[in-house]
């Protein structure tokens, strides 16, 4: 079948239908405000999660036998959050990874913390388990 390109056309419309060239542009429409959406929410979530309010960090630890454990623990909170609010969480570890002692302790400010943790039996390891706010649930 030689023929121009026009004529394929043609004969192509003519058996199948010509596309309609005005139902493309809802469909493009909507794809490009749910990219939009997408988009915002990804940097939004992106940006919640790099920024959080209180971070913290295990500085060093020493062990006390048999029933005590210091740890220091470097802690950051974030510029408008209350200090009072922040829950940091130590934890003391035994040999066989059980867990010995625990402290719950909000702490003064941002910086080092240095804090003593009681211990049902000699502990071999201190651990931060990390700190949280009542935004901040997921402990960093």
């Amino acid at each position: 079948m030689q023929g121009s390109v026009s004529e394929r056309d043609a004969l192509l419309a003519e058996r199948y239908g010509a596309p309609a060239r005005r139902s493309r542009l809802p469909v493009v429409v909507t794809a490009a405000a749910s990219a939009l959406v997408f988009g915002g929410w990804l940097a939004w979530t992106a940006w919640d999660h790099a920024t959080p309010d209180v971070t913290s960090e295990m500085v060093g630890y020493e062990i006390d036998p048999p029933h005590r454990a210091t740890g220091t623990v470097d802690v950051a909170i974030a510029d408008g959050v209350d200090p009072a609010d922040v829950t940091c969480t130590l934890r003391a570890l035994a040999w066989d990874k059980a867990t010995v002692g625990e402290l719950a302790f909000s702490p003064a400010g941002s910086g080092r913390q240095t804090l003593e943790v009681r211990t049902e039996r000699e502990a071999t390891s201190v651990d931060v388990v990390g700190c949280t706010t009542p935004d901040q649930q997921r402990a960093r």
